[in-house]
């Protein structure tokens, strides 16, 4: 059978993903005050909008995508239609996706569409991307798939460090976790999702003691890694997601093992440092 998986652009691809015809990825948009506003797309360019973040006094946001461009991304001959969104608890990028298949059931008829709430983002949709491909390929049914992946996403976790938190408190992100002193005491919180919702996990004074949590955490929490992929993206910083690799690749060994830069959203939240990882 023939399928697409249609990802929100939060969800970092590998560049010989992006030029496959199995995929497509739908754009949000990034706001920076009045003087940035670009689609999420293939011409992102990170250093300037890292750029115009820093010199702009208000927060950058996002605006998520219309039903009716996900719509036009199920229009397609691919007899089954993934879709996969950030956590519906981090952005409406999932209630649209929903809306959308809505619409093109309204206008076009059955179609077999299935939108995961990835109840992550960045490398944790790639996960669940992957995790769909994987399942496709080995020549399961389309309902067998779908419970899978609801399994599947039950059990990832998903953890991040970053340097700098203030775009996800003001846009209002972090409600489930308590007052946070990062920014004064340079005490660096590991954070993780719970169904969706951003969680406090531990922390470290200083960057590299909380990478190296956020590694203990990964492997302690990993089930059958040698099952599963590691993936690690970081905001402009590749040293700290090799070195989180290596921490985490000398205690266990995962089937394998991938490293991204974050696109537009993912940078937007991680800001200028930051490393995501999921397992």
């Amino acid at each position: 059978m023939s399928y697409k998986i249609v990802v929100d652009s939060c969800c970092e691809l590998p560049e010989e993903l992006k030029k496959d015809s199995r995929f497509e990825i739908v754009p949000l948009t990034l706001i920076v005050g009045d003087v940035y506003e670009k689609e999420d797309n293939e011409d992102f360019d990170q250093k300037e909008f890292l750029e115009a973040v820093a010199a702009c006094p208000t927060c950058p946001k996002s605006a998520c995508p219309s039903p009716e461009r996900y719509m036009k991304s199920y229009q397609t001959d691919a007899e089954h239609v993934y879709v996969v969104t950030l956590s519906a608890q981090l952005s409406g990028s999932y209630n649209s996706a929903v809306l959308g298949k809505n619409l093109y059931h309204e206008n076009y008829g059955d179609k077999d569409i299935y939108v995961v709430d990835s109840k992550s983002a960045s490398c944790g949709e790639t996960q669940v991307a992957f995790k769909i491909m994987e399942l496709e390929e080995a020549g399961l049914n389309f309902t067998e798939i779908v419970e899978k992946i609801e399994e599947y996403v039950k059990g990832m976790n998903t953890y991040f460090v970053l340097d700098n938190l203030d775009t996800l408190r003001k846009n209002g992100r972090l409600s489930g976790v308590k007052a946070l002193v990062a920014s004064t005491l340079n005490i660096k919180p590991v954070m993780g999702a719970d169904n969706g919702s951003i969680i406090q996990l531990g922390q470290s004074v200083g960057i590299k003691k909380a990478l190296a949590k956020m590694a203990d955490y990964v492997v302690k929490e990993v089930v059958d890694p040698e099952k599963k992929n590691l993936m690690i993206t970081h905001c402009n910083n590749l040293q700290r997601a090799q070195s989180v690799k290596e921490q985490i690749e000398a205690k266990v060994k995962f089937k394998n093992i991938v490293i991204m830069d974050t696109a537009g959203i993912s940078s937007m939240y991680a800001n200028d440092g930051g490393v995501i990882v999921s397992a």
